[in-house]
């Protein structure tokens, strides 16, 4: 059965199935085929506790978290807190993409939403002041691994969750890293620089300008020091965390800063759900342990 499982679901995947119906359809109609109908709800019980867990719904509340304060435009206070104090080096909005993508990092833990937030709006400005299109991708690409080493981290949580180990620990873990990673690039970016005369981007901020863009920055810079203050001292567990992150994005985003309406909120739920509906189905997958390369694939597909 297993033998035919594999390349009849590759066969659906390729003709256009979304994946979903595809890991449903491929070992149900073995079922039927092997006279094994009544075990057909087998099926839909073995997904729900594949992804029935409380520590995995940390998962979908810190992707609805990162996609809330990305619609809210914190994306953009962000960029403008890390260009007011770097921003007038030489190489300056290659620093700005680094510094962003680290900040960011402890808001949305993924690597995804890193790209999909920071990438939208550096790419074209570091275009727009002269880098080629190639560097300012490939330094997006670099940063936004930093996602998910500096927590709150998916891969983290999942990590924890399948190999029964401490999330906090993992997350207390991940800061010095995360930050080494960060200046290593700026780094680089600071010797290439040098080496290739990357364009200054802005003048260097006074002050009071830097004063503004941090009173500006101060929520989502708030942020990850709720966070963890809260999973490390013990105040609350990593799921009630993110629910914690989800629900501060929610009030900061509409009510606070007013930069999301209440019919915003429809299309922002279901992006969160996709985001978090890829993550969940490489949970599936590694239970699944189906091969590294048809994980690849569907991914891919998905």
């Amino acid at each position: 059965m297993l033998a035919l499982f594999l390349p009849l679901f590759l066969v659906l995947l390729l003709v256009g199935m979304p994946v979903f119906f595809a890991m449903l359809m491929a070992p149900g109609l073995m079922l039927y085929a092997t006279g094994m109908e009544r075990d057909v709800s087998l099926l839909f019980r073995n997904i729900y506790n594949g992804i029935d867990s409380f520590p995995l719904m940390a998962i979908p509340f810190f992707m609805l978290a990162g996609e809330l304060m990305n619609r809210g435009g914190i994306t953009m206070n962000l960029i403008q807190f890390s260009q007011s104090f770097i921003g007038h080096v030489r190489g300056g909005l290659a620093h700005v993409n680094i510094m962003s993508s680290m900040l960011f990092a402890g808001l949305s833990g993924s690597a995804v939403a890193d790209t999909s937030a920071i990438g939208s709006m550096m790419i074209p400005a570091m275009e727009k002041n002269g880098y080629s299109r190639k560097f300012a991708a490939a330094i997006t690409a670099a940063s936004s691994v930093i996602g998910p080493i500096i927590p709150p981290s998916g891969i983290m949580i999942i990590y924890a969750y399948t190999m029964e180990v401490s999330v906090a620990a993992l997350f207390a873990a991940g800061i010095v890293p995360g930050i080494l990673i960060g200046v290593g690039l700026m780094a680089m970016v600071a010797l290439m620089a040098k080496k290739y005369d990357f364009p200054v981007a802005d003048p260097k901020s006074t002050w009071t300008e830097r004063g503004q863009a941090t009173k500006n920055a101060i929520f989502p810079l708030f942020a990850p020091v709720i966070i963890l203050g809260g999973i490390i001292g013990g105040i609350f567990t990593p799921t009630e965390a993110s629910a914690v992150a989800t629900a501060y994005a929610l009030i900061i985003s509409v009510w606070v800063m007013k930069t999301v309406k209440l019919r915003d909120l429809p299309h922002i739920f279901i992006k969160g759900a996709q985001a978090s509906a890829v993550v969940l189905l490489l949970v599936e997958l590694q239970q699944l342990r189906l091969k590294p390369l048809l994980v690849c694939l569907i991914v891919q597909k998905f």
